[in-house]
């Protein structure tokens, strides 16, 4: 992504700074870790083989078996 699309935008990044880049940006530490709790459930979600190769050919029925898949691993 080009630097001038990244500015324009409202948004800030989440994510820690490259240890050698010299424009260090601020890092909100509590937004960084819901972002990586968010990342590690689509992980954990994606080991679902059904889930990660979309095998089910209707949103209705994918979203049922996300569902599922997500009600397992709270379960677990």
């Amino acid at each position: 992504m080009s630097t001038k699309l990244v500015q324009s935008n409202p948004w800030q990044p989440i994510r820690p700074n490259n240890p050698s880049r010299t424009l260090k940006y601020q890092l909100d530490k509590h937004l960084y870790a819901q972002r990586h709790l968010v990342e590690c459930c689509f992980s954990k979600l994606k080991q679902f083989r059904r889930v990660a190769t979309r095998f089910e050919k209707t949103a209705r029925n994918y979203r049922a078996v996300v569902t599922l898949a997500a009600i397992v691993l709270w379960m677990r």
